[in-house]
């Protein structure tokens, strides 16, 4: 069985697939992520997503490569990492009380063909969150590489009051549909 290569370097999205039983090698993308945009925050995904896993195709031409990638859309506009303490103090303010959408966009590289699929999961944030939750919470400062400032895993949990789908795909990767690409291309749990 080949190798699946991760492009990527977060410790979370490789802990995900581990914890489902898939081995994996993770390699650094290189890839500048902000010229990368597509005409919506979905295509924006699947257009990074697939960058990161040809950059390490090239690397790695002998595995199996998988690239992702995560945007978080309210109001039609692409949330990504915050860029500075301001910044994302408005975001999670704007957010407070209302859905927003979270789609993880995956490529999957083989060596000839290249596959996407994304995972859209709506987050709903609590109406009640105070002003003072939302600066301890950015003191703390546990999701300040991740799209849309927060993490539901931990301390974010206070801001999210419900999800509606892949629970996973919110944590960082949609492990139900990247299990489903890799059975379609001969793999099994391992025993």
């Amino acid at each position: 069985m080949r190798t699946l290569v991760l492009a990527s370097t977060s410790q979370w999205r490789r802990q995900l697939l581990q914890d489902a039983g898939i081995e994996v090698d993770c390699v650094a993308p290189e890839v500048d992520e902000a010229p990368i945009l597509g005409s919506t925050p979905v295509e924006t995904a699947m257009l990074r997503a697939e960058a990161k896993a040809m950059a390490v195709a090239q690397l790695r031409p002998e595995a199996l490569v998988l690239g992702a990638d995560q945007v978080i859309h309210l109001d039609g506009e692409a949330i990504g990492k915050p860029p500075s303490e301001g910044v994302w103090r408005e975001r999670l303010k704007a957010m407070r009380g209302r859905a927003h959408a979270l789609t993880t966009a995956v490529a999957l590289w083989d060596g000839h063909d290249l596959e996407h699929e994304a995972v859209t999961t709506m987050v709903q944030f609590r109406h009640d969150i105070t002003d003072a939750e939302i600066d301890a919470y950015i003191a703390c400062g546990e999701a300040k590489g991740c799209a849309g400032g927060y993490m539901v895993e931990r301390r974010g949990a206070w801001l999210v009051e419900s999800i509606d789908g892949d629970w996973l795909n919110v944590v960082g990767l949609p492990v139900l549909k990247v299990v489903s690409m890799l059975r379609a291309r001969g793999w099994r749990m391992p025993v």
